[in-house]
């Protein structure tokens, strides 16, 4: 796996949530942005399919965009976001195989057969028995 921390961009900004007083005057959520379709990292093929795949993530100027204000530190924080992003991106750029349509077997064959059969059966059974019958 291709590790693109060097082309993350970050951007701080106060967050929210655990902290205390901290929370008012310190910057602890980290915002990442990388520019898919610029990065020298993969191939134009690769980067299609990361932008194909990545599209909800991916803003209207091209940044892939990730940010973090779990952990009460900068640098925890940063590895999250990091991880974060390695791992989309590593899961996008799995190909998935394509489906062979199969047909049932003989025997599946058979077997539904003989249950429409049994079915029709018992269904004859719950008639009223005629006198002519």
């Amino acid at each position: 796996m291709t590790d693109i921390h060097t082309e993350i961009k970050f951007k701080t900004a106060r967050s929210g949530g655990k902290g205390g007083q901290n929370v008012n005057k310190v910057e602890t959520m980290v915002e990442g942005y990388w520019h898919v379709a610029t990065s020298a990292l993969f191939t134009q093929d690769e980067k299609d399919m990361l932008i194909e795949k990545l599209v909800n993530k991916i803003n209207s100027a091209g940044f892939f965009f990730v940010k973090s204000q779990v952990e009460r530190t900068q640098l925890a924080n940063k590895q999250l976001v990091i991880k974060k992003m390695t791992l989309l991106v590593s899961k996008a750029l799995v190909v998935r195989k394509k489906r062979k349509p199969t047909k049932p077997g003989k025997m599946a064959k058979q077997k539904r057969l003989e249950s429409k059969k049994k079915a029709g059966d018992n269904k004859q059974l719950r008639k009223k028995v005629s006198a002519n019958d």
